[in-house]
């Protein structure tokens, strides 16, 4: 009897250290919800899947922005491509939708200031791979990084890594880069000032709607 005791403590308290571990991972209580959701009921086929940072974690209406179009957000706080690929398994894989959109990369470079352009190419490379590892031939759309007004200090490896991103997906089949950079700019090139909301992070409703401009004519129907 001791024996079995011991034997069910130390199981005890393996599980609850795994379980320990794993939600000390960045975002796991978010994606353990996302699933929670799946599991009620699971999305259709055929949807044009979000994935991403908090622009389209936030974007909580973005279906009646594209009535058109069937959205499955599954975006996910402040995620870095890193997370991304982290948790593929739960947030991308599972899916069949008729086109995959990201907006990912500007948490990586704010997460640390040694993060370089180099480093981030690689992520989005390997994320990319990943993604064509498991659909080979469904549409791909990137949405470039957006002049954040509180992040200016980035905004140099920002433009850069957006180029380098569109110059790597001219050369992909079936993918394609959305520019909401220039269109978030003012005629003298300042970043426009009602656009976002007080944390000077995250868009507003007049953000939101220079973005429709731009996605709605890369959308698949």
């Amino acid at each position: 009897m001791k024996n079995k005791i011991n034997y069910l403590f130390i199981v005890f308290f393996l599980v609850t250290a795994a379980i320990n571990a794993q939600e000390k991972i960045p975002f796991w209580k978010e994606v353990q919800s996302l699933k929670q959701q799946d599991s009620l009921k699971f999305p259709a086929a055929n949807q044009v899947l979000l994935i991403g940072s908090s622009s389209f974690t936030l974007w909580k209406d973005v279906q009646e922005y594209f009535p058109q179009h069937k959205i499955l957000n599954r975006a996910f706080g402040g995620s870095t491509l890193v997370d991304l690929i982290r948790f593929r398994y739960d947030v991308i894989y599972p899916y069949q939708p008729k086109q995959i959109v990201i907006y990912c990369g500007e948490n990586d470079f704010a997460s640390s200031d040694t993060v370089t352009v180099e480093l981030v190419m690689q992520r989005f490379k390997t994320l990319y791979n990943l993604i064509r590892a498991k659909y080979a031939s469904v549409p791909l759309l990137y949405v470039s990084m957006k002049p954040s007004p509180s992040r200016v200090h980035l905004l140099t490896k920002y433009k850069e890594t957006n180029k380098q991103i569109e110059t790597f997906l001219k050369k992909e089949k079936k993918a394609a880069f959305a520019d909401v950079y220039h269109p978030m700019l003012k005629a003298d090139g300042a970043v426009m000032d009602d656009i976002f909301k007080e944390d000077n992070l995250h868009m507003n409703a007049k953000g939101y709607a220079i973005w429709k401009k731009v996605l709605e004519k890369l959308l698949m129907k």
